[in-house]
C-alpha cells in the first residue's frame, strides 16, 4: 500500500494551500514578534517602586526621571510621564498616567488584529477550497458521460478534503495564539494599573 506524506497530500489542495501556507507563516511571525514584546513589557522590578518613592521623598525628580529612562520598561515610561507632571492638579497627572498607559497597551496589541482575522479566515479560506473541489468534481462528472471513472474524481474530492483540514488547522492554532497574546497583554495592563495606583498613592502622600 503506498503512503501518502504530508507534502503529497497538501499538494493535493492546490492554490489554496499556497494561501493558508503564506497565512500560517505570518501568523507565527506575528505570534513570535508579539509574544518576545509582550515578555518584555511583563518584566516586573519589584525595587522599582520603593526607588522612586525615595527620589520623590527626597525631592529628587531628575533622579527619578533619570532612572525611568534607563529602566526603560513599560511601567518606567508611565512613571515618567507622571513626574514629569508633578506640580500639576492631581487629575491632570493621573490623566497623563491613563494615556501614556492606553498607548503602551497599543503598542503591544500591534498586528493583534491580523492574527485575530487569519484565526476567522483561514477556515473560510479552506472551505472555498472545499467548494472549488466539489464544483471540479461534478464538472468531471458532468463531463464523464457513461465512463464515468472514480479516479476522474479523485483531484477535486482531495482539493476538498484538503483544503478544509488545512484551513482549520490553520484557523484553530491562529485563534489559540491570538487569545494566548491577549491573555498576557492583559496580564501586563493589571501590572500598569497596579504601578500607576501606587504612583498615585505616593503622590497624595
Amino acid at each position: 500500500m503506498q503512503e501518502l506524506s504530508i507534502l503529497e497530500l497538501a499538494k493535493q489542495g492546490g492554490w489554496i494551500m499556497i494561501v493558508l501556507a503564506v497565512l500560517s507563516i505570518v501568523a507565527v511571525y506575528i505570534f513570535t514578534d508579539r509574544f518576545l514584546a509582550i515578555r518584555s513589557a511583563g518584566k516586573v522590578d519589584k525595587l522599582f517602586m520603593n526607588r522612586i518613592r525615595d527620589y520623590v521623598k527626597n525631592n529628587d525628580m531628575r533622579s527619578a526621571i533619570n532612572y525611568c529612562r534607563v529602566t526603560n520598561t513599560t511601567t518606567a515610561r508611565i512613571i515618567e510621564r507622571g513626574l514629569s507632571r508633578i506640580g500639576r492638579p492631581a487629575p491632570e497627572i493621573q490623566t497623563a498616567i491613563e494615556n501614556t498607559g492606553n498607548l503602551e497597551v497599543a503598542i503591544l496589541e500591534k498586528r493583534l488584529p491580523v492574527l485575530a482575522t487569519i484565526a476567522s479566515g483561514a477556515p473560510m479560506i479552506g472551505f472555498l477550497g472545499t467548494v472549488i473541489g466539489m464544483v471540479e468534481a461534478f464538472w468531471q462528472m458532468s463531463n464523464a458521460g457513461g465512463n464515468l471513472d472514480i479516479s476522474m474524481l479523485s483531484g477535486g474530492i482531495y482539493q476538498a478534503m484538503v483544503t478544509t483540514v488545512g484551513g482549520l488547522i490553520v484557523g484553530i492554532i491562529a485563534l489559540f495564539a491570538y487569545n494566548y497574546l491577549v491573555a498576557k497583554i492583559d496580564g501586563v495592563v493589571n501590572e500598569i494599573e497596579r504601578e500607576s495606583l501606587a504612583f498615585m498613592d505616593l503622590m497624595n502622600e
